[in-house]
C-alpha cells in the first residue's frame, strides 16, 4: 500500500532558532519551509519535519540517519562544524565514534540540540 509513497522523518524540537541553526547551518539541510508547526527541511528529496514542541523527551534510540558513503570524511566534517559523536558502553568504537557492525558496515550517533539521536552509516 505504501510502497511507493515518499516516507518524510520528523524529530521535534524545543528551540526552533537553536534547530534551524543546526539542521541548516551545522548539517547543511536546505531549509523549505517555517511555520508555527514546524521547520521543514530538504534532505536529499526526503522531507525532515522538525516540529516546534511544547514538551519534548528525546528517544533513548536513533530518530534519523543518513546513509553516507565515507563515514569518516562526514565525520571530520561534522567536527569542524561542532557536531560531537557519541561513545556508547559496552559498543567497540574507534577513534572517531564508529562503530564497525558484523557485517561490515560503519555507524555512528550525534544529538541535535534538543537531545534527539541522529546517525550516519556507511554500508559495506
Amino acid at each position: 500500500m505504501l510502497d511507493t509513497a515518499k516516507a518524510m522523518c520528523f524529530v521535534a524540537t524545543l528551540n526552533a532558532d537553536r534547530a534551524r541553526d543546526f539542521y541548516s547551518k551545522t548539517l547543511g539541510l536546505r531549509l523549505v519551509e517555517e511555520s508555527p508547526f514546524a521547520l521543514v527541511f530538504d534532505s536529499n528529496g526526503t522531507m525532515l519535519r522538525v516540529q516546534r514542541a511544547r514538551d519534548l523527551t528525546p528517544a533513548s534510540h536513533t530518530a534519523m540517519g543518513w546513509e553516507v558513503i565515507n563515514i569518516a570524511e562526514a565525520i571530520r566534517d561534522l567536527v569542524a562544524n561542532g557536531v560531537h559523536f557519541m561513545r556508547i558502553d559496552g559498543l567497540p568504537q574507534d577513534e572517531l565514534g564508529i562503530w564497525t557492525t558484523p557485517d561490515g558496515s560503519k555507524v555512528a550517533w550525534f544529538r541535535d540540540p534538543d537531545g534527539n539521536i541522529l546517525s550516519l552509516t556507511q554500508f559495506a
